[in-house]
């Protein structure tokens, strides 16, 4: 099994900055949802999640019919890939582990492209012109997770066209949207319309802290995409309290915009402290900040209280690489002032 961030029950007693959740947590008004949807859970939930599908297209201004949902975007992401079962994919890496443990279920055979550190990681204008003629699929997260880093608007027009010509499934991983300061510059959502061949996957569960509750959807204007992946999936894949959950989430606007401020101001902290260590960090677009320090960093930190991310097991890095979520002033104060303590000792 894969490893990843966020193992709070294995690792208990420190300070969790390995998961990139919004340090606010669930918004009051998700979380009364989901506990008032806990007596309506002796029923089934609603198999075609018809509530929770009209409240996600009044908040993307996309039809309901263009929409999948499941429990959590790995849910998402598996269900896609049985729906379609793709022979051959590329993908960027490092990235999210999942795009390759799906493609892998259905036997696709993957090509890779490396992303490299002394291009910071980005992906490259010369990227469409490596895809191969046979591919069925691509994979694209934007921002990157593990490394933070946006792809450039150019890039993913590119892509996008080069896969609407093919007939190529572009998989475009926008999780992390709802943290960018400029978000509608970021997106191909808007293109979904006209390019049945674009797959944009978003999720509840960073910026609503509804980890726990799983809830993930896709958008695509090809209907009979979206019908063969909920005949293939589980019934029943989002519950009662997921669907009431995200049904109150759509609907939460004020929450959005004060934490994405708040999340900025941390994210300068926490960067300046990690330059002033010696730190060389990359992508820091999202709500997590991706960096390069002395190997075993992880330990020593988690020596000191604090759970960070070893990227080392992803494609494409080793170990040096680390991951960080941003988190509340006190939090991230204590943090740094165990760098700095670190730091001097080591020195």
């Amino acid at each position: 099994m894969h490893k990843h961030g966020g193992d709070i029950y294995r690792n208990q007693g420190v300070v969790d900055y390995s998961a990139n959740i919004n340090f606010r947590g669930m918004p009051e008004s998700v979380r009364q949802a989901a506990k008032d949807a806990i007596d309506a859970s002796v029923c089934y939930p609603d198999p075609q999640c018809e509530k929770l599908k009209a409240a996600i297209a009044k908040k993307e201004n996309v039809p309901a019919e263009w929409i999948f949902c499941g429990n959590g975007a790995a849910d998402v992401i598996f269900s896609l890939m049985l729906a379609l079962k793709p022979q051959k994919a590329l993908l960027p890496i490092p990235s999210f582990y999942e795009y390759r443990q799906a493609l892998e279920s259905v036997g696709c055979q993957i090509s890779e492209i490396l992303l490299k550190e002394d291009e910071a990681f980005c992906l490259q204008k010369r990227f469409v012109n490596e895809i191969p003629m046979d591919t069925d699929m691509v994979c694209l997260c934007n921002p990157n997770n593990p490394t933070g880093q946006l792809i450039d608007r150019e890039v993913l027009e590119q892509v996008a066209d080069y896969c609407q010509k093919t007939d190529t499934c572009l998989l475009l991983d926008e999780c992390f949207h709802d943290f960018l300061e400029e978000g509608s510059v970021h997106t191909l959502l808007p293109r979904v319309k006209e390019n049945p061949k674009l797959f944009v996957l978003r999720a509840f569960t960073k910026m609503y802290g509804m980890a726990g509750l799983r809830l993930g959807y896709g958008i695509c204007s090809d209907t009979e995409l979206i019908r063969r992946m909920e005949q293939v999936t589980q019934p029943w894949n989002v519950s009662v309290p997921a669907q009431a959950a995200g049904i109150a989430a759509a609907r939460e606007q004020e929450f959005v915009a004060v934490s994405r401020q708040m999340i900025t101001e941390q994210k300068k902290l926490l960067l300046a402290g990690l330059e002033a260590a010696g730190a060389k960090v990359y992508g820091s677009a999202a709500n997590y900040i991706f960096f390069r320090a002395a190997p075993g960093f992880d330990t020593r930190m988690y020596r000191a209280g604090f759970m960070v991310r070893n990227c080392g097991n992803y494609d494409g890095l080793t170990e040096g690489f680390y991951r960080i979520a941003v988190r509340g002033e006190a939090d991230n104060r204590a943090f740094l002032q165990a760098l700095q303590e670190l730091e001097q000792r080591e020195g």
